[in-house]
């Protein structure tokens, strides 16, 4: 690749990936790296966080840069046609193969093939896979005769491929096969000051394409800043053309956006949660010795002596785990079980503590379902 084809993909690169956040800033220089090398990448992240975005931002910035980019979706292949998607098949191989076809590994030859979604791969099809990117080589369904395999393959998913592999719904050594280079894309929600700079980007293309303009406010902004983004980056992009549509050419306030983005907590103005502020406010509440019963005792002081670690070691992501869960429910109690009050104690957001909950399964006494 050329200097001056390394320099316009770096534009392009830095045009795609908008946002000036630390975190973006990191994912840049990741691409950057990677992307002159052969090794397999494996984005992980939500869905909606950019991950395609990643892996043609890399094809563009390699050697690979002249030949295809070929995204791939697995999870929206039925598993029995999968094969056939991938490495093609010959006329005749089965059923409704009136023709000998090309797959995407074919398609991509010379260039990049994406695999979106790998986590939903059938395990039948994850060996198949596995075999290719070992041996570069693959044929078509209903052939025997074997095809070199000059591809470089990105692979993306929103699951934990590492919990998949314990159930056993993954294969281990092809995870660490396309787990060369692993990239995290941020959720939105941890980058909120990129929200700004990303909505512009959609304005843009919205004025570049004709189909409309807007502008939208400090208040709504503001708003937008404090607002969770469970679906990341696309469902910013789809609220800018959804407001694009019913305010054309217009300047959107506060009271126009839907409720959702309106019905927000820390309308005063609190800044956003960092990704930090989870302990600082287990700390916060740690230290409170303060009943909400009056008349009840206070809860002991939590001793300010360090932990102390067993010589046999323990597991630190579950032995945290625990603690949040614990203090989450203290706060809930002494709040009594209203959750805006207890997210305040804890230093988050209403949303955050809902998300959590859901996640450690917490429900107030009265809602538990009966076995």
């Amino acid at each position: 690749m050329g200097a001056q084809d390394s320099s316009t993909g770096a534009k392009r690169l830095a045009k795609d990936l908008v946002g000036s956040s630390a975190a973006m800033e990191g994912i840049r220089r990741l691409v950057a790296q990677v992307a002159p090398s052969e090794a397999s990448v494996l984005i992980l992240g939500e869905s909606g966080t950019g991950k395609e975005v990643v892996a043609r931002g890399i094809h563009r910035l390699s050697a690979r840069s002249h030949g295809p980019f070929v995204p791939v979706n697995c999870g929206a292949i039925p598993g029995d046609l999968l094969e056939s998607e991938l490495f093609g098949h010959e006329k005749g191989a089965f059923t409704g193969a009136i023709s000998a076809r090309q797959g995407r590994f074919e398609l991509a030859a010379g260039g990049t093939l994406f695999l979106d979604e790998i986590g939903d791969m059938p395990l039948q099809m994850q060996v198949k896979l596995l075999r290719v990117l070992q041996e570069r080589c693959f044929e078509r369904v209903g052939s025997n005769r074997s095809q070199d395999c000059d591809v470089r393959v990105i692979a993306a998913t929103h699951q934990d491929l590492e919990k998949r592999v314990d159930a056993g719904e993954f294969r281990m050594d092809l995870f660490y096969r396309l787990n060369v280079f692993p990239i995290e894309m941020p959720p939105l929600r941890a980058r909120v000051e990129d929200v700004p700079a990303l909505a512009r980007r959609f304005i843009d293309l919205l004025e570049r394409e004709e189909r409309g303009s807007l502008c939208i406010g400090d208040d709504a902004m503001a708003c937008l800043k404090r607002y969770s983004w469970p679906g990341n980056v696309r469902e910013l992009s789809n609220l800018v053309e959804r407001l694009a549509i019913l305010y054309p050419d217009g300047a959107v306030g506060r009271n126009d956006l839907p409720d959702r983005f309106r019905d927000v907590e820390n309308d005063g103005g609190e800044r956003p949660v960092q990704n930090d502020e989870l302990s600082v406010g287990l700390e916060r509440l740690a230290e409170r010795t303060v009943s909400p019963e009056p008349a009840a005792p206070a809860p002991e002081p939590v001793s300010e002596a360090p932990a102390v670690l067993d010589t046999e070691g323990l597991d630190l992501k579950a032995h945290l785990a625990d603690l949040e869960r614990s203090l989450m429910i203290q706060a809930l109690e002494q709040s009594e079980w209203v959750v805006a009050r207890a997210a305040k104690m804890l230093n988050l957001q209403r949303t955050t503590l809902v998300e959590k909950m859901r996640k450690y399964d917490i429900a107030r006494p009265d809602e538990t379902p009966e076995p």
